[in-house]
């Protein structure tokens, strides 16, 4: 079986490579470049990070144990596949948890908080503008996990980021072709300014949009699979 096409940046040298390639694999199954159903090699991949295959192993495993993939003995791991409806559920569960969360971390920022953020949301129009796919999706998760860090609940914020690592956005690679995507990317710099206009209600609102989006065209429903292939029930 031919490895499936998969774009990863070279990890290299870095403190916790473990966490890097769990990190990058995340951003990957978000942004639908790991496929549901099809099989990854640890070696394989590890060729494409330039790091050795153990490091991959384990951060697959934690994966696994996530249930974001799972263990084909001898050949190597799955991506498990979610259907539409525990998508939208994840996503009625995020609209709960960081619409309110944000608003009341947007009332703690301090203005060091918003010139430490404002770099990270650049970074996420930049990959947009990019196309990486990849780096958006990780930029972006640091992005509003640092944003709701604020709000001082730090089991909310492992909740969110676990919730955030089954979305899928299959239609990113449309987004970002037609430029529709840097549209979006922008909105971030946009929570912060209305953030430091003290306006609650204008970040209630994009917070509600911007997660809306998940479920709208970023999910990209025609792209999941093939034509002929149904949602699993």
């Amino acid at each position: 079986m031919a490895e499936p096409s998969l774009s990863l940046a070279p990890i290299g040298a870095r403190r916790n490579v473990r966490e890097q390639v769990a990190h990058a694999l995340r951003a990957a199954l978000v942004a639908g470049h790991m496929r549901p159903g099809e099989i990854y090699s640890a070696p394989a991949l590890a060729a494409r990070f330039g790091v050795s295959a153990t490091p991959v192993r384990e951060a697959m495993l934690d994966l696994a144990h996530e249930g974001l993939v799972e263990t084909v003995p001898n050949k190597g791991f799955r991506v498990t596949d979610l259907s539409d409806r525990e998508l939208d559920e994840i996503t009625e569960i995020r609209l709960l948890i960081e619409v309110p969360t944000t608003v009341r971390a947007a009332g703690a920022a301090a203005a060091r908080d918003l010139a430490r953020l404002r770099p990270m949301a650049e970074r996420i129009v930049a990959a947009a503008g990019e196309k990486d796919l990849i780096a958006y999706v990780e930029h972006d998760r640091r992005f509003h996990l640092e944003l709701l860090s604020l709000a001082g609940n730090e089991h909310l914020v492992a909740l969110v980021g676990e919730l955030r690592a089954r979305t899928r956005l299959y239609g990113l690679t449309r987004l970002a072709d037609s430029g529709e995507l840097t549209a979006s990317a922008r909105e971030h710099l946009t929570m912060l300014d209305l953030i430091a206009a003290a306006d609650p209600d204008g970040l209630n609102r994009l917070m509600t949009a911007h997660i809306g989006h998940v479920r709208g065209s970023w999910a990209g429903r025609d792209e999941r699979r093939p034509a002929h292939e149904g949602t699993r029930p």
